[in-house]
């Protein structure tokens, strides 16, 4: 290991292991969507870590601008992860990567008032408010309209806020036709023999990696094979074998400004399936926008506070409905592994941590009523790539009766949201989001489904400013309007 120096390239130094795995087969460039779009050797996987490594031995400054230029282009979606042949940790490297250049030059006055924005308490509230006055008013869309084309950043913000309202065509969809059949989840009406593989989602019917990406990365060690879901009746309790549990939820901070109504579904959907959802109010932040800037002590320090708030809770598992925050809660003992009193609390942390989707597959879910809509998927990069779960939200949408979900091409590459990216650099963000709506366009769906809200906003926002009418909404609201159906016709 390189001799520690006492100045800001010792943050990424630490993790020079890391950095000496990589072998430069060049497996991952393919994977790139900065790559591919950009075709610059220092904008690739490869390339950023021989930057890295530069800065490690001391060939280059953590301040260089072309250091500071490539490491921030990097989207952080960790698609090159999966296809790395030695293991790179490249997502916790990219994050002390910027951990280094803040220390060198500070975090931009931009990226703090962000993240304090939707973090910070008394300004949260603020923020929340004026953003969800100029949604629901109509203010946003008018803006939108406007404002002159060349203003590129603050059009797209407007877009992505416009893009989080509730789409009031869920409710209003049509029922299904008399006798149609109502399928168990895991059941997409398919043939049996037809495989997955036009998604590009795997086609095990098993949220396990090709055993071929498994022995050589898997950086959670917690992805194994799903039971068959078992459906029954809704409004029934699901089976014997799946007792209530008593679990927490994380509320998130984006999620629970602007999406709201998906915390309000998730909870009644984990109801619906015999689960007591405990409040957790002394919960904060996950982290991971500090952690994808480079503030790495704020984010340990939200990650002890969420570990501690959760332990006193008493629940034994930690469900969430937004993929980003899983991903980074699921590494907290990564995070904290250098921390003595945390390392072990948060080993035992992380173990109870389960995305909704992985959740329900592992328990079961209850079937509901017919919801007749043509639905695409995308993938959040975060779950598909860092927590490779792949299998279990296409699951969940199968089992839901009356559903026709069409495959995306593409549907695991990146939209360009990657948290701020899309504010940050809305040019390169949206080039890559252009491909990713074009994709959509060609499925014919009604609604494009994806389980985080960056991603939900950076496709809206796409998808509003090409002037296509789909809809975008977390899986887990179909499958509660679904519920609704079944509750309304019990009634009747």
């Amino acid at each position: 290991m390189a001799q520690l120096t006492g100045g800001p390239a010792d943050i990424l130094r630490a993790e020079e292991a890391g950095l000496l795995a990589c072998v430069h087969c060049g497996f991952c460039l393919n994977a790139c969507p900065t790559y591919r779009t950009l075709g610059h050797e220092g904008d690739s996987p490869r390339g950023r870590l021989l930057l890295m490594r530069a800065v490690v031995e001391g060939r280059l400054a953590p301040d260089d601008p072309a250091f500071q230029l490539h490491i921030d282009q990097c989207l952080g979606c960790r698609a090159c992860e999966p296809v790395c042949p030695s293991g790179v940790p490249y997502g916790l490297l990219l994050e002390h990567a910027r951990g280094t250049i803040a220390a060198a030059t500070g975090v931009s006055p931009s990226t703090r008032l962000l993240i304090a924005g939707y973090t910070r308490p008394g300004l949260k509230g603020v923020v929340t408010a004026l953003s969800r006055l100029l949604r629901n008013s109509g203010l946003a869309r008018l803006l939108l309209r406007l404002l002159p084309r060349r203003l590129v950043a603050p059009r797209f913000g407007l877009a992505m806020l416009a893009s989080s309202a509730p789409w009031p065509g869920l409710r209003a969809a049509a029922s299904a036709p008399a006798g149609s059949a109502a399928r168990a989840p895991g059941d997409s009406g398919r043939a049996a023999a037809e495989p997955h593989v036009e998604d590009g989602l795997g086609s095990t019917g098993e949220d396990v990696a090709a055993q071929s990406e498994r022995s050589f990365a898997d950086p959670h060690g917690l992805m194994g094979a799903y039971p068959q879901a078992t459906a029954v009746p809704a409004g029934a309790h699901p089976p014997q074998a799946a007792p209530t549990t008593r679990l927490g939820m994380l509320t998130g901070c984006v999620q629970a400004s602007l999406f709201e109504r998906v915390n309000a579904a998730t909870e009644r959907v984990l109801q619906a399936n015999g689960c007591d959802v405990v409040a957790v109010d002394a919960q904060v932040c996950c982290g991971a926008l500090d952690a994808h800037a480079g503030r790495l002590e704020q984010a340990r320090a939200l990650a002890r506070r969420n570990i501690a708030a959760f332990e006193e809770s008493g629940v034994q598992t930690v469900v969430v409905n937004a993929a980003g925050c899983g991903a980074v809660m699921k590494e907290y003992a990564e995070l904290l592994r250098h921390d003595d009193a945390w390392h072990d609390r948060a080993r035992a942390f992380v173990k109870k941590v389960r995305d909704v989707s992985e959740f329900l597959m592992q328990r079961g879910v209850a079937r509901g009523a017919a919801v007749p809509l043509r639905v695409t998927y995308d993938a959040p990069c975060h779950l598909h790539h860092a927590q490779r779960i792949r299998e279990a939200p296409l699951r969940l949408l199968d089992g839901i009766p009356g559903l026709e979900r069409v495959p995306l091409a593409g549907a695991d590459d990146c939209c360009g949201g990657a948290g701020l990216y899309g504010v940050h650099h809305p040019e390169l963000g949206g080039a890559i989001l252009g491909t990713k709506v074009d994709a959509i366009r060609a499925t014919g769906a009604d609604v494009v489904t994806t389980p985080n809200p960056g991603c939900m906003m950076q496709i809206g926002a796409g998808l509003l400013l090409h002037g296509m009418d789909v809809a975008v909404l977390h899986p887990i609201e179909i499958l509660d309007e679904s519920y609704r159906r079944a509750s309304k016709g019990a009634e009747r």
